[in-house]
């Protein structure tokens, strides 16, 4: 799972539970819309908001690897108000328990406000329009190009764009999930995840991986904690230590130690962690050294290491050609699938998927039908709202940033709808999200529209965002909704869930930037936090208003190949999908956008991901159901203990208390030389 481009599989032996789930339900009443969002549901949606906000910040900033936390926000939604209510119960005051509805209030508010910290852009398009990140590049800085940032601004633009997406969708929600029944792989495990919490059985099980996600999280907490204190600067600690050597260290293959990319690794499938470690041994292995051999003759040796026209260049663009590639498959690939699924369902030649058990699955059936149906949300005004707001939107966007014209703009959201719908549609069959995908092509078609002289670097990279906020939004829209059909939480009750959501993340995506950003040499390739992806959005941009001739010398035809491998790698896995179904040798075919990623960071956190795999493949070995049932705890844990142990380690930055101890690693001859310099 790469920046944006999210799948989630669920395993395939949940029909028959689907099919009883609502007998196991039937004494119990559904409260109405109203009821489902309460005050402990909001509070505890703004806590986990916080939370959640921060561990994808801080992965958007590290490496743009994000995993799949529906596991964490289920199970700690479920648990801060489960303990609330035996609080209040105990006392005799709880007035209303808590159901299975209020719980994917919560769920929906916490995965909303979490979805705007990524499609929010403060680690790609936005931190790519700063002048910091800008000026790593040799051209297009200059001040049309360059855009201060601010935290007013930034929380401006996500509230003019952040909620159109809502509305864009919403009258297809019937035809979507009732008509087409799209299974919305993610949305369905939700659900499931969360009915399953409501039962006895359930509640035990949840009540255990709670107390083991708690367990994980102290100790990678007090981990982060300890490795403080021998981090006093860049190259210190356990972050930099070199476990394979010097010489592999130089080349950034080693184990940093990080919790958080432990736990990812867990969460993540196995080939996506070996796909990224076979990008970072191709690159940093094969590659860049290739490459560096020709420095004086592909390239200048007097440039520095950060410039586009130097050994930064091929870095970037090839990563970008690889993404570019696997990502224009994918969105084709997603839109003939769609149109070919949606002919067939409308000329009536694939059956809908009824169960066969007549008498469970159509009392199943005609609950959710009856809760999905009973409190809609009007056409016109979901019609209505999106006008309104795209008109804002129009109006405002233009004075936030003076390089793009309203006609943009209006432009964007004339074809969005549209984008929107395939989104939502290729995620419904998939589960797949390519909202990165379509905002790439966005920076690609606005950048050129605009030009390198009227600013079409920023103009394109708003684009993105414009893009980015509607398709993602949409489709998380969707997911939604399919939770709450299989809840029977209300369509209206999931709707304002979602604008709820999106106003938190509208403000804390902002804030917990802002914070980090303060605190920290953010975008810096070398540093704590290199947010890969600001260059790279950057870069494409530059992309489109330059052309080819923004490259280095022979980059061009790296770029072209790697372009059409990832083509072709994405067409041999498909083939094999198709035909070769005794072996599936599909499943050992590394991904080209996990492959890219490493070509600008290094391997040091697709080890940190291969140890996680290591781990959680060892625990299946010995207990296989141990390992699936409290394996996404342990990993939850990790993350969380690790990535908020940011929040007190920014603070003391921010007060300028530094650790006290540099744990820093020499050669020998180094060493002798320090230690004469030290003796005088």
């Amino acid at each position: 799972m790469t920046e944006g481009d999210r799948q989630c599989s669920k395993d395939g032996d949940g029909g028959d539970e689907e099919m009883m789930i609502e007998k196991a339900f039937e004494n119990e009443n559904v409260p109405s819309w109203k009821k489902q969002i309460t005050i402990r549901a909001i509070v505890t949606s703004l806590i986990l908001s916080l939370v959640f906000n921060v561990i994808v910040c801080k992965l958007n900033l590290g490496t743009g690897v994000i995993p799949s936390l529906n596991v964490a926000a289920g199970l700690l939604g479920f648990a801060m108000v489960k303990a609330w209510t035996f609080v209040l119960s105990k006392c005799g005051i709880l007035k209303q328990p808590f159901t299975r509805q209020e719980n994917t209030v919560i769920q929906t508010c916490v995965v909303a406000s979490s979805g705007i910290a990524f499609s929010s852009g403060t680690a790609s398009y936005i931190l790519g329009m700063s002048p910091f990140i800008a000026a790593q590049s040799d051209s297009g800085n200059v001040p049309i190009n360059v855009k201060q940032l601010s935290l007013g601004w930034m929380i401006g633009f996500l509230f003019t764009v952040g909620f159109v997406g809502l509305f864009s969708i919403v009258p297809l929600r019937k035809v979507m999930i009732l008509k087409y029944k799209l299974t919305y792989p993610s949305g369905t495990a939700t659900a499931y995840l969360i009915n399953s919490f409501h039962t006895p059985k359930g509640a035990k099980l949840a009540k255990k991986q709670v107390w083991i996600l708690f367990k994980s999280f102290m100790g990678s907490f007090c981990w982060a904690f300890f490795q403080w204190f021998f981090n006093a600067a860049d190259g210190c600690g356990f972050s930099s230590f070199p476990t394979f050597g010097l010489e592999a260290f130089s080349r950034r293959f080693y184990f940093d130690f990080s919790g958080t990319y432990v736990g990812v690794g867990m969460i993540c499938p196995y080939m996506v962690n070996i796909s990224l470690l076979i990008g970072a041994v191709l690159s940093w292995g094969i590659l860049w050294p290739i490459i560096e051999s020709k420095r004086g003759s592909w390239y200048s040796a007097e440039l520095p290491e950060s410039s586009l026209h130097g050994i930064q260049g091929y870095r970037i663009f090839l990563a970008i050609a690889l993404m570019l590639g696997d990502g224009l498959f994918h969105v084709v690939q997603m839109v003939i699938m769609s149109v070919i699924n949606f002919v067939r369902k409308c000329s009536g030649n694939e059956p809908l998927n009824e169960s066969t058990d007549g008498q469970i699955a159509d009392y199943d059936e005609k609950k959710k039908l009856e809760f999905f149906l009973k409190d809609q949300i009007p056409n016109s005004v979901a019609v209505a709202g999106y006008i309104a707001l795209a008109a804002i939107s129009t109006g405002v966007v233009p004075l936030i940033f003076r390089q793009i014209k309203w006609y943009h703009i209006l432009v964007a959201y004339l074809i969005v709808p549209i984008l929107a719908f395939c989104n939502a549609y290729g995620c419904g069959l998939t589960d797949w999200s390519l909202a990165s995908n379509y905002g790439k092509i966005s920076i690609l078609i606005f950048s050129s529209w605009v030009g390198m002289n009227n600013g079409g670097v920023i103009a394109g990279l708003v684009a993105c965002g414009v893009t980015m906020n509607i398709v993602s939004t949409a489709s998380d829209l969707m997911q939604d909704f399919k939770t709450g059909y299989l809840t029977l939480s209300s369509p209206r009750s999931m709707f304002f869930s979602q604008v709820i959501g999106t106003a938190m993340g509208c403000i804390l995506s902002p804030l917990v930037f802002w914070f980090f950003y303060k605190a920290y040499r953010i975008g810096d390739p070398n540093g704590q936090y290199p947010a890969p992806y600001a260059m790279m959005y950057r870069g494409i941009a530059l992309l489109g208003v330059e052309g080819f001739s923004s490259l280095p010398k022979n980059c061009l035809k790296l770029v072209i190949l790697f372009f059409v491998l990832a083509i072709l790698i994405n067409i041999v896995i498909l083939l094999l999908k198709k035909y070769e179904t005794k072996h599936r040798i599909y499943r050992f075919i590394p991904f080209p956008m996990c492959m890219a990623i490493p070509f600008y960071l290094g391997g040091y956190f697709a080890i940190d991901m291969c140890v996680g795999s290591l781990v959680l493949f060892l625990w299946e070995i010995n207990n296989k159901k141990q390992a699936k049932e409290l394996g996404p705890a342990v990993a939850s844990g990790l993350i969380c203990g690790d990535s908020l142990w940011g929040i007190p380690a920014a603070i003391m930055a921010l007060c300028g208390i530094n650790a006290p101890i540099c744990m820093k690693f020499l050669s020998a001859s180094q060493n002798v030389k320090v230690d004469g310099f030290l003796a005088g």
